[in-house]
Formats: C-alpha cells, structure tokens, sequence
C-alpha cells in the first residue's frame, strides 16, 4: 500500500535539529506547528502538499 498522508513537513530546528514528519490533515499540520514553533526556524519551513501536481508546488516556490 501507498502512503496517504496529504501534508510532507521537512524544518530545521534552532539547535540543528532536523524535523520530518507526514501530516493527514490541515488542522493537524497547524497544530504541529504552533506546537513547535518555539524549536523551528519558521523560514527553514517547508511543507509539500501532496494533492497539489509537482510542477504547482514548484511554481509556488519560485514564486512566494
């Protein structure tokens, strides 16, 4: 069986932790990050909505 998480989160800590997790649902990923904001450097935040096609997510990025 595949995966089926929606959300992929890839962050680096303040003290060079590195954080991966997969997220079901969009309450959850918000949940997860004001849970560890005070750890994270937010503009390290990445987080890749699997739903949306590649080449979508890419144009976001260059874009934002």
């Amino acid at each position: 069986m595949g995966n089926t998480c929606r959300y992929v989160v890839n962050a680096i800590g303040k003290c060079g932790e590195t954080y991966y997790t997969q997220i079901d649902s969009k309450r959850e990923l918000q949940n997860w990050i004001e849970d560890h904001k005070e750890k994270l450097i937010l503009d390290e935040l990445k987080v890749v909505d699997r739903k949306v096609p590649p080449f979508v997510n890419w144009l976001l990025r260059v874009r934002g």
